[in-house]
Order: C-alpha cells, then structure tokens, then sequence
C-alpha cells in the first residue's frame, strides 16, 4: 500500500541515515502495480541490519490524519499497549492503548481477569472496502498465536462475560470457535486445513453445526495435545460482517472506525443499524476516531441489551 503512489511511476528511491559512523542506505524499487496493491523489493547496506532494524530507523510511527505534526520520538512508546511483549506487527492493537497500569489495578479488584493473545495485525484489519458489495472485498490473512492455557481460560470462563479488547482480539477469538468446530468434524485435520478462510464461517458444513461453546473450545484443545501444541499459531481471514452471530464474546472494547471498513462490518454484526445512531453521537460531540481516538463498550448480546454501548 503506497500514499501518493502517482507520483511514483518507476525506479527506485533511495535514503541514507548516518548511524554513528556508519552510512545506512536503503532502497525501493517498484516491482509491480496489483489490482489494489503494490509490489517493492527493499534492499539495504549494510547488509547485517535486519528488516525490522531497518523499518525502526527508516519508519515513521502512523499517526492519525487529524493529528496535524510530525512524529515524534514519543510516539513509540504512545503506540503501542504496556503489555506488549513481540515485534511484527504492521500496527499497534489500538484499543489495547486505553488501559493502563491503573485501570488493570481496577480491573483485578472488580475481580476481572485478563487473558493475552498475540496478534500480528495485519493489512486485513484496517484495507478499506473499495468493491460496491461486500462479497466484492478481498480480506488479507492475519497471524495469531493463542496459547492452551488462554483456550481453557475460556471454557472456563463459558456463561461469564468475555469482552474482547479490540477487532482484531474479537476475530481471534471468535476464529477459535469455528477451528474447534472443524476439530469436530476432523479430529485428525492438518494444521494448513485449520485455519479460517473469508466466507468459510457462512457456508455449510459449519453453519449447519449447533455446538455450544465450550465443546467446541475442548475439542481444539484436545487437538492440540494430540498434536503436541502448547502454542496455536495460524492464520484467520474471518470477515464478521451483518448476519453474522458471535459465538465466544459478548462485548468488544473499539475505538471508532472509518466508513468503508471491515471493522464498521464487524461493529454492525454487533448492534446492526443502532451503529448509525453511536456513530451520529460520536460526530456531533467531537470523538475521535481512529488510533489515537476515543474507546466504546460494545455489547454483543443485542437480544437482553436495551442500551448496546457506553
């Protein structure tokens, strides 16, 4: 994904960076324009940097476009969660960067406990929906890496209330679900054949299954000890939208989204046409949307919620 990519019609751009006494240069060179994306091939010297190394010195932290400066050696530390522990993200998980060490103290004297998963965001999360129809839209893959200590923290926490902290934790989550409904139909299924595509969770043979939660969350449990795992790490391209009914959370914390994005999708399948009226509020006082913006309470559970967000 390039801004501005008009201007850039071939070749390839170069920057350097003096790093003490050592000359860093880094070049791009535009490969091949796709349908909705580009191709470049980076290449830099000295050759002993690492990608990530290099992203750190040659990157820009992306702030927000209502966020009217240049970014600042701050932001680092501002975008990005205190409980973050692994690099490889293409962005910060942002509903992740209301809480704080005294909200987690709050939280632990309400008795609320907390469980971690790790999530690679990728472009799927935040690619805006170019075609006129939803079936139109292509969702990029994400990895996530679920530990069998945080899947049996959720069946045991089954009937309690699971609040998702972000879409992406929500995707998660809710991709265990039908992975352990495919655990039930193929006990013995691969690992490549695990992971959850686009439109999967709407077309039979899943959508004709009636498990409850907790079965399912056990039988993929069950599938990783017999495979050895202690640690799920796969792919998900769910794309929650409309229709769709949750199966593992039924409350998400988010902050407010841009139009034409899968994450508006993923809040209507929560609270179908009353987003329109939160999203009015939010507008006519002055929220603000997008990384650096205000958080919500989204409760999924349209059925016993009269008031679905705070």
């Amino acid at each position: 994904m390039i801004g501005g990519a008009g201007k850039w019609k071939e070749g390839t751009l170069n920057k350097k960076l003096k790093i003490g006494n050592e000359l860093v240069e880094m070049q791009a060179a535009l490969i091949e324009k796709l349908s909705d994306a580009f191709v470049v091939e980076l290449s830099w010297q000295p050759s002993s940097y690492s990608f990530a190394e290099m992203l750190d010195l040659f990157g820009d932290m992306p702030l927000p476009p209502y966020i009217k400066r240049k970014t600042e050696a701050a932001d680092k530390e501002r975008y990005q969660t205190i409980y973050a522990k692994y690099a490889g993200s293409v962005a910060a998980p942002t509903a992740g960067l209301h809480f704080t060490d005294h909200v987690f103290t709050r939280l632990k004297e309400k008795n609320i406990n907390q469980s971690y998963v790790t999530l690679h965001v990728g472009a799927g999360t935040f690619k805006p929906v170019k075609a006129p129809l939803m079936q139109g839209h292509e969702m990029h893959s994400e990895w996530i890496d679920v530990s069998d200590d945080c899947i049996q923290q959720l069946i045991d926490n089954t009937g309690n209330n699971i609040i998702a902290v972000g879409t992406t934790s929500l995707r998660t989550i809710e991709s265990l679900y039908w992975m352990g409904v495919k655990t039930i139909f193929q006990p013995s299924i691969a690992m490549e054949n695990l992971s959850i595509q686009q439109w999967e969770v709407y077309e039979a043979p899943l959508t004709e299954s009636d498990h409850q939660l907790k079965e399912a969350l056990a039988s993929l449990l069950q599938w990783m000890k017999g495979n050895n795992l202690q640690q799920l790490l796969t792919t998900t391209k769910i794309l929650i939208a409309p229709g769709y009914l949750y199966k593992v959370a039924n409350a998400i914390v988010t902050n407010f989204h841009q139009p034409q994005s899968t994450l508006l999708l993923l809040v209507a399948a929560a609270i179908d046409n009353k987003w329109k009226d939160i999203y009015c509020y939010a507008m006519e006082n002055n929220f603000r949307f997008l990384s650096y913006g205000d958080g919500s309470l989204i409760f999924t559970d349209t059925k016993n919620k009269t008031d679905n967000c705070a």
